[in-house]
């Protein structure tokens, strides 16, 4: 009996330390960018704009805000460079512009065997899938360390560069909920609250050098390819806010999401029909932590440098809604959630997201963070009319799923997934 004890323990450590080796190693896979052989391509400029113009794209009557008094006919824009930033319901976002893309037979800028342009490290357009210098896409939208003369040489000159950002204490609580078991130095606070533990002396655990750690300070700033660990009274943070606001024609807002779409179909000419969506990506609400007055500002000032760009773009962000008109944006924000109402009682089996574990289709089931399933999904009404079928498939459809069938090579990530799956993650 004792002998038979001892081969099962020896199995079980066995297999723990197999497991611990290989999850380690696709954490690093996976998180840690590649290599890339920077070759320098020559620089071919692309065309002014990559827009087809084909019969399907009928110019459509504007009234936008320097044309309230004179309608005007307009065509919709469709070179679009999307600067997706972590944790911003940005997936719900690039499900509009995969629907957008697909729509009018537009060329995306892909990845190549990740669901990201190798982040952390800075966007090169080598890595863009099946890049030849000189060729001519539409749309780029996968998360990527922003680098803005690589993008410049892989977009015409027309295009309209679009980001959102959200209040950076709320950010801060939904990535480290997301990604706090992928760094290490949070494995060393103690205590079932990590993040309140955290917040009450964030410089005795922070490791500015550690694996992932941009992931918890400033990654707003992070993502746009700036250094987030400046002190806040450094000019560089000033000149970064400012090329930001040079760069980007729309900063969209996630607490007035769809505010930022109204104002995202004004600049660029689209129709309401392009606009419509279910959030994606939602997590539970028992998994939310709810901060306390003191907990936010301690958030807001560790992640300070976030919150002067979110505030400086909160305040662009009401004066373009004030040129739109308050009352015209009343309007068009009900509007909006009228037809997302109806089209949920069309799409949705019992009109709301359920979580992880009530999701029916494997295909409809969202990419879950590393040790449980906290984020939601929806399942597809069976008697969805052929009419809407298909939108109402796509408008569901995680973003990995959809990638997919958009022909992206995600061989990495979805290697990844197996073995969380196989480990029971």
């Amino acid at each position: 009996m004792a002998g038979k004890q001892g081969r099962q323990w020896r199995s079980m450590c066995k297999g723990l330390i197999l497991g611990t080796l290989l999850t380690s190693c696709m954490i690093l896979l996976y998180c840690l960018p590649i290599q890339q052989a920077h070759f320098n391509p020559p620089e071919i400029p692309v065309p002014y704009s990559c827009a087809h113009r084909p019969s399907h794209l009928h110019p459509k009557t504007s009234t936008n805000m320097s044309q309230k008094n004179s309608s005007q006919s307009c065509s919709p824009k469709v070179d679009i460079m999307f600067m997706k930033t972590h944790k911003t319901a940005s997936s719900t976002f690039l499900n509009i512009l995969f629907r957008f893309g697909e729509k009018h037979h537009l060329q995306f800028a892909f990845p190549n065997s990740r669901n990201d342009f190798f982040y952390p490290s800075l966007f090169q357009r080598s890595q863009v899938k099946d890049y030849k210098p000189g060729m001519c896409f539409n749309i780029i939208c996968n998360h990527m360390r922003f680098n803005a003369p690589e993008v410049a040489k892989l977009l015409p000159l027309d295009t309209s560069y679009i980001t959102i950002l959200r209040d950076p204490a709320e950010l801060f609580e939904s990535s480290f909920h997301y990604f706090g078991r992928v760094v290490p130095f949070t494995w060393t606070i103690p205590g079932d609250d990590k993040l309140t533990e955290f917040l009450l002396d964030p410089h005795s655990y922070f490791d500015p050098e550690g694996f992932n750690s941009f992931y918890l300070k400033n990654l707003l700033f992070f993502d746009f390819g700036f250094d987030n660990t400046l002190e806040l009274e450094n000019p560089q943070v000033d000149e970064g806010i400012g090329f930001i606001s040079e760069r980007f024609h729309l900063v969209m807002l996630v607490e007035h999401f769809e505010e930022s779409l109204i104002l995202l179909k004004d600049a660029l000419c689209w129709e309401m029909d392009d606009l419509l969506f279910f959030k994606l990506n939602a997590r539970k609400g028992s998994t939310v932590s709810k901060l306390t007055p003191e907990l936010r500002a301690r958030a807001l000032e560790w992640n300070a440098i976030d919150w002067k760009l979110y505030q400086y773009f909160n305040q662009t962000f009401w004066k373009k809604v004030d040129a739109y008109g308050r009352l015209r944006m009343a309007k068009d924000v009900a509007e909006l959630r009228k037809r997302n109402k109806e089209m949920a009682s069309i799409c949705i089996e019992g009109g709301q997201a359920v979580e992880a574990g009530s999701i029916q289709e494997t295909d409809m089931q969202p990419w879950q963070p590393i040790g449980e399933k906290s984020i939601m999904g929806y399942n597809l009404k069976k008697d969805v009319n052929k009419t809407h079928r298909k939108l109402c498939r796509k408008m569901l459809m995680p973003e990995i799923q959809y990638l997919t069938e958009l022909g992206v090579n995600l061989w990495i990530t979805k290697l990844w997934g197996r073995v969380r799956n196989i480990l029971n993650w």
